[in-house]
C-alpha cells in the first residue's frame, strides 16, 4: 500500500550488517501468521538467559528451526554463556549450541572478569565450532557500572577479538550502561564511545520504546537495536522508515529546554542554530569568557542536550551538536 512513498531500507536484504532489529524470546507464545509478517524486520532473536537449559532438546531444536524458516538468526544470551564458563563446560556448551542449530554466542563479563587470552582462547573455540561470537560491554547491576574508560577498554579488547559487532549492556534500560536514573540515554557517554568507534560497532540494547525511538533518531535507520519487545518491532521499522517518531509510537515527548543560568541556555540556543561547532566559534559569536562558554558546555552535556565529537577537519579539536532526539 502506497508502496512508493515509504523510504526503503539501506541494507534491505538479510543477513544486514547495520540497522539490525533483536529482539527477545522469553517463551512467549508465538503466532504464526503474526511473527511472519515482522520476520522480515527482525535480524536476530536472543533466547532469554537460562532458558535453553529449561526446556528438552527437541523442544528447543523446533524454536530455533521455525525461527530459522522465517530467516531469522538465533542467538544465546550472555548468561547461559558465563554459566558455562564459570562450571568449566564451555567447549561441552558450544558443541550442543550447535547441535541445536544456535548461529550465534553471546559472551559478556557480567558476573566474571576474563583475561584477553581467555576471550581469544573463547572467540576460537566457538568460530571452531563454526559459530559466530559477540561480545558484550557491560554489567547489569546498577550499582556496579563500568566508566567510560573501562567501557572503552573492554570494547578496545572486543574489536581484538573480531567481534563483528559489540553489545552494550542495558538490563531493564534504567541506570546501566548508557542510561541514566530516568531511563534517558547518557548523551555524554554515548558521544564517548562514538567518539572511538562509529555506531555501526555497536548494538544498544534499548528495552524502551523512548530509548529506540531516540537511539534511531540521533543515528539514523541504520542504528542497531536489541532487547526490542516483539510489540514494538513494527513501530521500530516505521521509524527507521522516516516515520515522525510520535506517529511510529503513539507517544509524544516535548522537547526539554537546558536547565541553568543564561549563558548555558545561550551557548545551547547557539549550537542549535549552527552546529557542529568549535568552542572557539562559541566564544567568538556569544562575546562570553572561554571559561564562561566552558563551563555552559560542560553543563549542556551533563544535561544530555548536546554531543561533543572529535572535528572531521582537524582531530585535535571538538565540535558540539544538539541531540537530535525528539524524545528529550
Amino acid at each position: 500500500m502506497l508502496d512508493d512513498l515509504v523510504k526503503n531500507r539501506v541494507d534491505s536484504k538479510k543477513p544486514r550488517k547495520e540497522g539490525l532489529t533483536c529482539t527477545v524470546d522469553k517463551l512467549q507464545g508465538i503466532d504464526k501468521e503474526n511473527f511472519s509478517t515482522l520476520a522480515p524486520f527482525i535480524d536476530v532473536v536472543k533466547i532469554y538467559g537460562a532458558l535453553p537449559m529449561l526446556i528438552s532438546e527437541e523442544s528447543l531444536k523446533k524454536k530455533i528451526k521455525f525461527y530459522h524458516d522465517f530467516g531469522v538468526r538465533v542467538s544465546t544470551g550472555s548468561t547461559i554463556t558465563e554459566f558455562a564458563i564459570s562450571e568449566s563446560s564451555l567447549e561441552r556448551f558450544v558443541k550442543e549450541a550447535a547441535k541445536v542449530g544456535f548461529d550465534i554466542i553471546e559472551v559478556g563479563e557480567n558476573s566474571i572478569d576474563l583475561s584477553i587470552d581467555q576471550k581469544r582462547k573463547i572467540s576460537d573455540l566457538i568460530q571452531s565450532a563454526g559459530l559466530e561470537f559477540q561480545w558484550k560491554v557491560g554489567k547489569k547491576d546498577p550499582r556496579h557500572q563500568l566508566g567510560v574508560d573501562d567501557t572503552l577498554e573492554k570494547i578496545k579488547e572486543a574489536v581484538k577479538m573480531g567481534s563483528k559487532k559489540i553489545v552494550l549492556e542495558a538490563n531493564e534500560g534504567v541506570n546501566v550502561g548508557i542510561y541514566d536514573e530516568k531511563a534517558l540515554v547518557k548523551w555524554s557517554f554515548v558521544g564517548a564511545i562514538t567518539n572511538e568507534y562509529p555506531p555501526s560497532t555497536f548494538i544498544f540494547e534499548a528495552p524502551l520504546e523512548s530509548q529506540q525511538s531516540a537511539l534511531i533518531a540521533e543515528f539514523g535507520q541504520r542504528v542497531n537495536l536489541a532487547e526490542v519487545h516483539p510489540d514494538a518491532i513494527a513501530s521500530v521499522e516505521s521509524q527507521r522508515r522516516g516515520f515522525l517518531s510520535k506517529s511510529a509510537f503513539g507517544v509524544s515527548y516535548l522537547r526539554r529546554n537546558p536547565e541553568g543560568g543564561p549563558a548555558a541556555k545561550f551557548i545551547y540556543f547557539v549550537i542549535r542554530t549552527k552546529h557542529p561547532i568549535e568552542q572557539s566559534e562559541l566564544v567568538s559569536m556569544s562575546h562570553l569568557p572561554r571559561r564562561t562558554v566552558q563551563a555552559a558546555v560542560e553543563d549542556l552535556k551533563r544535561q544530555g542536550l548536546i554531543i561533543e565529537r572529535n572535528s572531521l577537519d582537524d582531530a585535535r579539536k571538538k565540535v558540539y551538536q544538539p541531540v537530535q532526539s525528539d524524545w528529550l
